[in-house]
């Protein structure tokens, strides 16, 4: 449950939200896509209660990312069409480049034309899927970018590429980034502090590292165990 949490995200800027398991992250962004209302406060989008708005232009400025990707019955590059209604199949692989997408794609026996299959339990992997979606969220080019843990399934290498990306993406744009791993979220505009529903603190890294226990716990136990590993 939320107490009192007020957090306003300037047009352009890139905001992290980042805090543990359970503190209302993924909430927020429900909210902002209208999944459910709040049943006190409001949630504004210019001003503008998102009550107030139609709910299918509201989310046609929406581009979503999330932990678990969502794929439909069709072909892969069915599914990454769905971001532009009329995208050509040249956007379709532009945008399938752009989220490391295309290479893997290519090498399927029937490349685009390859079933995602439902909800793409297909032989896809989780990164593949996440891939596709970051492609479908690219093609769509919308005014506000939600991306909830939108690299986690990726390996190294692939998150390298996707995160460059993404950051690409997010310029000029206003964008809400969920993120676990602090390392992606070093260089935004802004990272919000969430624990237990309270917005705890906001800042940049650095001043988070000396202004908040919470989050400086958190890229103590992140960095340090990244260096355990790498060793």
């Amino acid at each position: 449950m939320y107490r009192r949490l007020s957090l306003t995200i300037e047009a352009g800027q890139t905001v992290a939200l980042v805090g543990p398991s359970g503190c209302g992250k993924s909430t927020l962004v429900a909210l902002l896509e209208r999944f459910y209302d709040p049943l006190a406060g409001e949630v504004l989008l210019d001003g503008t209660p998102l009550r107030e708005l139609n709910v299918r232009w509201l989310r046609q400025q929406l581009g979503l990312v999330m932990q678990e990707p969502v794929l439909f019955d069709g072909s892969i590059g069915e599914n990454i069409a769905y971001g532009k209604e009329g995208a050509t199949q040249s956007e379709v692989e532009a945008s399938a480049r752009v989220a490391n997408a295309h290479d893997f794609i290519f090498g399927l026996p029937d490349g685009y034309g390859t079933p995602a299959g439902q909800s793409g339990h297909t032989a896809l992997s989780g990164g593949q899927k996440q891939r596709i979606a970051i492609a479908r969220a690219i093609l769509k080019d919308p005014e506000i970018l939600l991306l909830d843990e939108a690299t986690s399934a990726l390996d190294a290498e692939s998150e390298r590429k996707v995160q460059m990306a993404l950051e690409k993406l997010m310029v000029n744009r206003t964008s809400l980034v969920i993120a676990h791993r602090l390392a992606t979220v070093m260089n935004v505009s802004r990272i919000a502090v969430l624990d237990s529903g309270k917005l705890i603190a906001q800042g940049s890294h650095k001043e988070l590292l000396l202004e908040s226990e919470l989050y400086a716990n958190l890229a103590k136990l992140q960095f340090s165990a990244n260096s355990d590993h790498a060793s």
